[in-house]
């Protein structure tokens, strides 16, 4: 069977998501998990979709940062679908599909994946360089505080009987993020640890 896995890492990313599922689909995926994460954060469909996976099955993504952001990570999740005896296919390496059940596309997932993990690397190189001159100009603004920006769409959401993990799903805003809203307009009291 072949298992569809969609991701984007934010929800503003609607199209980027819709597009990986018309791939998925296309590529005939019987079954698609998909949700709108960070890759550095919990994943609860992907790990739906690795509990769903059985031997002979092949899990399907478009990209190969739709798993991970390293080698190390990407490797690991590799390995463990291949002692499973379950497959990895990565649909869009130029008009190639690669398929990770023979030799060489473990080889193949491996150096593609250290190539990857080199050019974020350097884009993030060159993004620190960028601010660092912004800054030394007095030109830097920073990133929008996307959680502020929401509050009052999370309190909305709470005061219609969403539960914090639908409202983290719903508009993209970290768990922590929501307990702080929350707090801040008087409906969620901090827990205190015994000293």
């Amino acid at each position: 069977m072949l298992v569809g896995y969609a991701r984007t890492s934010t929800v503003e990313q609607e199209a980027g998501l819709e597009a990986q599922l018309r791939d998925l689909k296309a590529a005939g995926c019987e079954r698609i998990f998909s949700e709108q994460r960070s890759s550095v954060t919990e994943r609860p469909e992907l790990d739906e979709a690795l509990r769903f996976l059985r031997e002979g099955d092949k899990l399907v993504v478009t990209k190969l940062d739709r798993l991970g952001r390293n080698v190390r990570s990407v490797a690991e999740l590799a390995d463990s679908l291949h002692s499973r005896k379950v497959g990895l296919c990565i649909l869009q390496f130029g008009s190639e599909t690669l398929d990770t059940t023979g030799s060489t596309g473990r080889l193949m997932l491996n150096v593609l994946a250290a190539i990857a993990q080199f050019e974020r690397e350097i884009m993030l190189e060159r993004q620190a360089e960028g601010i660092a001159k912004a800054k030394a100009e007095n030109r830097y603004k920073g990133r929008k505080p996307t959680a502020r920006a929401k509050a009052d769409e999370v309190v909305a959401l709470f005061r219609d009987g969403k539960r914090v993990s639908d409202i983290v799903k719903l508009t993209g805003v970290g768990r922590g993020s929501v307990y702080r809203a929350l707090e801040a307009a008087g409906l969620h009291k901090p827990t205190s640890s015994p000293a």
